[in-house]
């Protein structure tokens, strides 16, 4: 097995506080591919061109496992874990071209689009699919075209149909976006409406197997006894899913995962189930409404287009499954934490005078209490001018995470001692996301890794990029 240069978790560490201090603005984008598009008598037809290849990712505890993955054709990466994320318009009519350029050992292998409608055509067909032939040695690849439409607007996912539980965890497979005419609304409809969003796809790895296929021992691979010790977000561990979208250092895993928003907006997460096992996915600091699984809103009635997502449901964890997908609407105002988050001060020094209210007393948001400042944006109102609850120790007596921002207000940073924190500019409140199965936060046994991320609330007025479709 090939193995990358020590990389040391604090070395990791190290250099994602410093791509998070000085570029925040890259890390709210869902990256993926629009393929190459053309306008054909008012229809848009959609081309990509996708192969099988084999290659190496790297983890944070300083491993290099060997993965198959979907790559763009062309591309100079030697393969991508995931395959890429395609990005498409609802009545797109999509021409995918699959050819298959790994070891011929490997076999055979194929795509599934679940939730459309698929004519695939090329290749061999096996007992489900067409399949893209594995070239014989100086021999030319088969490739399999598949065409569709995508009719309905959701999240998707793909993956191979062919050995599917061998070929999946071994990295073939992604997810695919289809936005609808409505901007900024992932089912034409109010209820489905965010401010941005972003993709978790999740997946696990057994490395074993992959040790085996590395070895191109494929008829000795046993998949019944599947035993995962690495966990991944959109193909990378963590804390590497904080890293910035196509860092030089993960070539083979270009896709981020760090989400970031503003009190009041809305979050749309697009959860994928692209692995073999199911993964609770916890979002500290509120519950989210999850609007739809599968490609399709949680609605009473589909024919009613005033339904909206009335079957949405709240949790504190999106169960996500293998080949499911999940829309879930994440907010965030301070709600239940019980003083102002901003650190507004209520007015306590009345007026010298004893005319109180006075003319320098104001009620901005008419619960009783007399405001030396207005409301900000997206504040939960009931605690505005509320005093934090406790006082906090001196400095010398804390223990700083990289995240603390050195005070208990939003985007009011302190003072921090020498070498400590530096990760949160903004002054953002910053919760840990991640697997509501425990030892899915580990890379091979390391804790922290794996399946885990930071969601970070930033103060109103970041520069936090929104997503849209070219």
């Amino acid at each position: 097995m090939r193995h990358t240069l020590g990389k040391s978790l604090m070395g990791v560490i190290v250099g994602m506080a410093i791509m998070l201090t000085f570029t925040p603005t890259a890390q709210a984008v869902i990256n993926g591919l629009t393929g190459t598009r053309i306008q054909i008598n008012g229809t848009t037809r959609v081309r990509f061109d996708l192969e099988t290849r084999d290659g190496y990712i790297s983890t944070p505890d300083g491993g290099s496992i060997y993965v198959w993955g979907y790559a763009p054709k062309g591309s100079p990466v030697e393969t991508q874990y995931p395959g890429p994320t395609l990005l498409l318009q609802q009545g797109d009519e999509v021409t995918v071209t699959l050819t298959n350029a790994l070891p011929a050992a490997a076999g055979n292998v194929s795509l599934l689009f679940p939730g459309h409608t698929v004519v695939a055509s090329g290749g061999a067909q096996g007992d489900l699919t067409q399949e893209a032939v594995s070239p014989p040695p100086g021999g030319m690849p088969m490739a399999v075209t598949h065409t569709f439409t995508a009719t309905e607007p959701g999240t998707y996912t793909y993956y191979s149909g062919t050995e599917t539980g061998f070929q999946t965890d071994m990295g073939l497979m992604g997810a695919m976006v289809v936005y609808p005419t409505t901007p900024n609304q992932a089912y034409s409809h109010a209820s489905s409406a965010y401010d941005y969003e972003y993709l978790f796809l999740l997946s696990e790895m057994d490395l074993a197997l992959h040790q085996e296929a590395e070895t191109l021992c494929y008829g000795q691979i046993d998949t019944t006894n599947f035993f995962p010790v690495y966990w991944f977000i959109n193909g990378r561990s963590a804390p590497d899913t904080m890293a910035m979208a196509g860092v030089p250092w993960l070539p083979n895993q270009p896709y981020n995962c760090m989400p970031r928003m503003v009190p009041g907006s809305k979050m749309l997460m697009r959860f994928v189930g692209a692995g073999r096992d199911c993964h609770p996915f916890h979002h500290h600091g509120n519950n989210a409404w999850a609007i739809a699984r599968n490609g399709r809103l949680l609605t009473s009635d589909p024919t009613d287009p005033t339904k909206g997502a009335d079957l949405a449901e709240s949790d504190f964890t999106q169960a996500t499954c293998p080949g499911d997908t999940i829309d879930a609407i994440f907010e965030w105002t301070g709600k239940g934490l019980g003083w102002d988050v901003y650190g507004h001060q209520h007015d306590l020094d009345n007026d010298p005078t004893g005319n109180f209210p006075g003319p320098e007393d104001v009620d901005h948001n008419d619960n009783g209490t007399m405001d030396i400042v207005p409301s900000a944006v997206g504040e939960y109102l009931p605690d505005h001018g509320k005093p934090f609850p406790v006082n906090l120790p001196e400095g010398k007596e804390l223990a700083f995470g990289g995240m603390y921002s050195g005070s208990p207000y939003l985007g009011t940073p302190g003072a921090l001692p020498p070498g400590e924190g530096g990760m949160n500019r903004f002054g953002g409140f910053t919760y840990m996301w991640h697997s509501h199965n425990e030892k899915e936060m580990t890379s091979n046994d390391l804790f922290p890794g794996g399946m885990m991320t930071m969601g970070v609330v930033d103060p109103p007025g970041t520069p936090i990029p929104t997503t849209t479709m070219p």
